[in-house]
């Protein structure tokens, strides 16, 4: 087997762990309503309930249920047909928002500015892409703009520890998350790093202050080089179902989010907000989180997620 091969097995075997709640919730759904059952309004109104309850969103799975009407099968499909009909149609809703987190090496530093409520695994999924990035053979920086979270800051030297990699942070009693970043990008250009990554704060039960703060990140930063940051990353958790819609409109009111990471995929049976998520924002999604571990930061790949989703090998 190929190392490419091994690489896809690896990816829809860790897919298929983590998403174990949502496709044996999904199988299971879909089997009960379709074995012994012929196709027909009862069974797709059932159908369409299964998946507005795993998170896939009431004008989404709508749209789905529609498709598959559609298609030419006939009145006695079987579940697993079923199966890979919707596996076609989620991706094709995929499709469009899977892409891979591009680095520009000639930036020097790739400036990526992290943003997301806190508990969502924000400072976790920035010290796995480190982990990735030096992994590449790039050389990486960290900056610890979560002034206000000690704990963020603890992540962040542990894992700059476990990387080898330099972790800019406050001084003592220093509150502000932008002048974290602009010291942080100072000594990345300074250094020659290839890719730095922010933290930032996450607490939107202050919005305003928070949104002000993410403004005046993205402006001092602008000041060094001004067409950073490169990539504004939001880091959503899966298991808040339809609440990480409201996050991202939040977000999106002061930051241009160039892509998603969805986290925390293995901990819910609502693993169907991801493609809510898709169709209603088109946002690129470009990693999942589907466990603890280091490497279970995956990047995103439309086929084998639909097909995982579905319960399908």
């Amino acid at each position: 087997m190929s190392g490419g091969s091994e690489e896809k097995t690896g990816l829809l075997s860790s897919l298929r762990k983590g998403l174990k709640l949502t496709s044996s919730r999904m199988g299971r759904g879909i089997s009960d309503i379709f074995s012994g059952n012929d196709i027909n309004q009862a069974s797709l109104d059932e159908l369409e309930d299964l998946l507005i309850t795993s998170d896939i969103g009431v004008e989404t799975a709508s749209d789905i249920v529609l498709r598959l009407s559609k298609e030419k099968l006939g009145k006695a499909a079987t579940a697993e047909e079923i199966k890979k009909h919707l596996a076609k149609n989620i991706k094709e809703i995929l499709d469009p928002v899977a892409k891979s987190l591009e680095i520009d090496r000639e930036a020097k530093p790739h400036v990526i500015l992290v943003v997301g409520v806190n508990g969502t695994g924000k400072t976790t999924t920035i010290g796995k892409l480190a982990h990735q990035f030096k992994d590449s053979g790039l050389s990486v920086m960290l900056a610890a703009g979560d002034t206000f979270r000690a704990a963020a800051v603890e992540q962040l030297q542990v894992w700059a520890e476990r990387t080898n990699v330099t972790l800019v942070k406050a001084k003592e009693n220093e509150l502000d998350s932008a002048s974290v970043a602009f010291n942080a990008l100072s000594k990345a250009q300074n250094e020659n790093i290839d890719v730095l990554l922010i933290d930032t704060a996450g607490r939107l039960q202050n919005k305003t202050h928070l949104m002000d703060e993410l403004k005046k990140v993205q402006r001092v930063i602008g000041k060094i080089d001004s067409s950073a940051p490169h990539t504004r990353i939001l880091v959503l958790d899966a298991t808040t179902g339809q609440n990480a819609h409201n996050q991202v409109e939040a977000f999106l009111e002061v930051v241009d989010i160039d892509a998603l990471v969805i986290t925390k995929l293995d901990g819910t049976a609502k693993g169907g907000v991801l493609v809510a998520l898709a169709e209603r924002f088109g946002i690129p999604v470009v990693s999942v989180g589907v466990g603890e571990g280091v490497d279970d930061l995956r990047p995103f790949d439309s086929e084998y997620f639909s097909r995982t989703l579905m319960g399908l090998d």
